[in-house]
């Protein structure tokens, strides 16, 4: 068992985006368990689009973002929880406050992104 804050993540920009946005996986495919678990942190009106390579569960834990697929929008503030399946292809756009987030991914990212 373990329990982690943002304060363990050691937040990267995220792997070939321009956009000022930042991860830091704390549980991958280094450790041996099926999924990654992370933090995402979105500076303010940053925008970003690409196909899922992995399921994804994003869970806003402050400031909004807005997620678009071909489906619609949906916009998504502290507590709430965007899924996005593999194979979709999404925009995620964060508002004038910027965003941080933590997610799981199943399985993991960084190999797909590989």
């Amino acid at each position: 068992m373990q329990k982690f804050t943002i304060a363990d993540a050691s937040l990267e920009p995220s792997p070939g985006q321009e956009a000022d946005i930042r991860v830091g996986n704390l549980v991958d495919e280094r450790h041996g368990g099926p999924i990654t678990i992370g933090y995402g942190r979105y500076a303010p009106g940053q925008s970003l689009t690409e196909t899922m390579a992995v399921d994804d569960v994003m869970i806003v834990l402050e400031g909004r973002l807005s997620v678009s697929t071909e489906a619609g929008t949906v916009s998504a503030g502290p507590g709430e929880i965007v899924y996005m399946p593999k194979g979709e292809t999404v925009t995620i756009r964060s508002h004038e406050e910027g965003a941080l987030t933590a997610y799981v991914t199943y399985p993991h990212w960084r190999p797909a992104h590989a």
